[in-house]
C-alpha cells in the first residue's frame, strides 16, 4: 500500500524538491514575523538546522527550512534561496547561543531582533547561580 501511494497516488515523482531533499528543504510560504532556529539530531547523530514559524505551533505549515548540518555557510546559502523580501519581513528570531546559529540569523534575517531561547537562558542563569553558591559556601 505504501509503494502504491508513493509511486501512483502521491505527487512524489513530480515533487520539485526531490533532487535535493536529503540535503535541504525550504518552504518560503510558511514564513512569518516570528521564527525560531535551532539544530537537532534526528537519528544516528546526524545534525540538522531547522527554521520554524512560531505561529505554526508545530502544526502543518510550521517548517520553513531544514538543512543537513550546522555549518553556517551551508545554511546561509540555502536560506538565501528564500526571497529577500520575505526574509526582511521577519521581526524576531529565537535562537540558542551558538555562534553559528547567531551568524545565520544575522546574515539571513538582518531586520529581526535576535532573542535567546528560554531553555538556554535558564541554563546560563542556573550555571551562574551555582558558581555563586559554590563560591560563597
Amino acid at each position: 500500500m505504501q509503494y502504491q501511494y508513493k509511486e501512483y497516488l502521491s505527487d512524489f515523482k513530480a515533487w520539485k524538491q526531490k533532487s535535493h531533499a536529503k540535503q535541504w528543504l525550504i518552504f518560503p510560504e510558511n514564513i512569518g514575523k516570528c521564527l525560531s532556529i535551532d539544530e537537532t539530531s534526528l537519528s544516528n547523530g546526524e545534525l540538522y538546522t531547522i527554521v520554524t514559524n512560531k505561529a505554526g505551533k508545530g502544526r502543518k505549515g510550521t517548517i520553513i527550512a531544514m538543512v543537513a548540518g550546522t555549518k553556517a555557510e551551508t545554511v546561509i546559502a540555502i536560506l538565501e534561496k528564500i526571497p529577500l523580501k520575505l526574509r526582511n519581513s521577519v521581526t524576531e528570531i529565537t535562537l540558542n547561543m551558538a555562534a553559528n546559529i547567531g551568524l545565520i540569523a544575522k546574515k539571513c534575517f538582518s531586520n529581526a531582533v535576535r532573542v535567546t531561547d528560554r531553555f538556554h537562558f535558564q541554563k546560563l542563569a542556573l550555571e551562574a547561580l551555582q558558581e555563586i553558591r559554590i563560591k560563597y559556601r
